[in-house]
């Protein structure tokens, strides 16, 4: 996607930068819709909400899971009707289920919310058809659950049968398990899904509902260091498709519901950010940037992490998923360097933190040259304190398919 010369003219304009490419979030949208059969994907609008990239996914058919009542009206506002938008998150508050009442399809992820939902159904005379998250008795890699803040532990679920069938005003029709991101191994996220359909199984069984949807969560990884394998995600949507089939000859039309996480845009997107000083001392050299921690700040987390950790540091995503994430490049604005040099990567900050490599070699930097970052299209921008020090922020700017580049 790079293209350097398009780079260092918007460079002209702006010391930092968002970059995210049409294409690679089609060829992504594209890549999911043709593996997979019988599935309704849901956009994980927290990972990137750019305007351009929810009008693409609206565009190709998905829906929004929704994270907040921001998200909500964010679906509602690109069209999306109530069947589309599905608003799952733990602590929403009575305000958020009321808001979203008619707009989203609401996931209770408490015993609490789920009272609530009744008592504002309740008061509109209405019954809320509604999901419930499940903590489950297993996860991606196990067979036995762990301890979680989301949803309802599974066993408790099902003890609490008679309670929901008391609640006037509330019909459980669908569940919603997500227990991990980024996973790049496509036979645990198999296996994983056919847990999700033994689940809806007992669900039924044991709640004596019938279910109209089920939704899988994400997972599906994107490769972030050079020796990283991506899922082969035709191979997963076979084995997947395979396994709805023999799912829905049991059970009948339950809607199939998958989050894409950080699959759609995470590869879509690059950070350029621009040479502002470089200087040395006492044999370093430090290169400043312009809006690091405060511009991308998950490359100056990694190495806070990194700095701090005895060996390899366990990912803890969204903020740090493993080392030498970021396949930093240098775009020089003049001619092309022979020469490297080691040096740190800083940013602009009065803080010692606002760090994103160190000791690293790459060709010999000047004031004005431009440094990349990948993998910049998830978690990026959205997680990243742009109000530090009152800096100006990085614009975000979006290349259509067509080439037309939205700043």
């Amino acid at each position: 996607m790079k293209n350097n010369n398009l780079i260092l003219k918007l460079s002209e304009k702006y010391n930092s930068f968002y970059l995210y490419d049409g294409n690679t979030v089609q060829k992504s949208i594209d890549n999911l819709k043709n593996s997979f059969e019988d599935v309704q994907f849901l956009y994980s609008a927290k990972t990137n909400p750019h305007s351009q990239i929810v009008k693409a996914v609206v565009k190709n058919g998905f829906g929004i899971d929704a994270a907040s009542l921001g998200e909500v009206l964010l679906g509602e506002r690109n069209g999306l009707t109530k069947e589309k938008i599905y608003y799952s998150t733990p602590g929403k508050t009575r305000q958020d289920i009321a808001a979203a009442f008619d707009k989203a399809v609401i996931i209770a992820d408490s015993f609490s919310e789920i009272k609530t939902i009744d008592e504002i159904a309740s008061g509109k005379g209405i019954k809320a058809l509604i999901g419930v998250r499940i903590n489950p008795d297993f996860t991606f890699d196990s067979d036995k659950g762990v301890a979680a803040k989301y949803g309802i532990d599974q066993e408790a679920l099902f003890a609490h049968k008679e309670w929901i069938k008391s609640l006037a005003n509330v019909e459980i029709i669908g569940i919603h398990v997500h227990s991990k991101s980024q996973e790049l191994n496509g036979d645990v996220i198999s296996t994983y899904h056919r847990k999700m359909f033994d689940l809806c199984k007992k669900v039924e069984q044991h709640l004596e509902i019938k279910l109209k949807f089920v939704n899988l969560g994400s997972g599906i990884g994107i490769p972030f260091a050079e020796d990283d394998m991506p899922v082969n995600v035709q191979k997963l949507g076979k084995e997947t498709s395979e396994a709805i089939k023999q799912f829905k000859a049991e059970m009948g039309d339950v809607k199939i519901l998958i989050e894409t996480g950080r699959y759609v845009c995470g590869k879509a997107g690059i950070y350029a950010t621009k040479v502002l000083d470089k200087k040395y001392s006492r044999g370093t050299a430090f290169v400043i940037l312009s809006s690091t921690l405060n511009g991308f700040t998950r490359p100056s987390l990694a190495a806070m992490v990194e700095g701090y950790a005895d060996g390899i540091p366990a990912p803890n995503e969204p903020f740090y998923t493993k080392p030498d994430a970021f396949c930093f490049k240098v775009i020089k604005n003049s001619q092309e360097a022979a020469e490297t040099e080691t040096v740190t990567l800083c940013g602009n900050l009065c803080t010692a933190a606002d760090l994103v490599a160190k000791n690293i070699s790459l060709p010999k930097l000047e004031a004005g040259d431009i440094v990349t970052m990948e993998n910049a299209g998830c978690y990026a921008a959205v997680i990243t304190p742009f109000q530090f020090s009152s800096h100006t922020p990085p614009k975000e700017i979006f290349i259509t398919t067509d080439g037309e580049i939205i700043e």
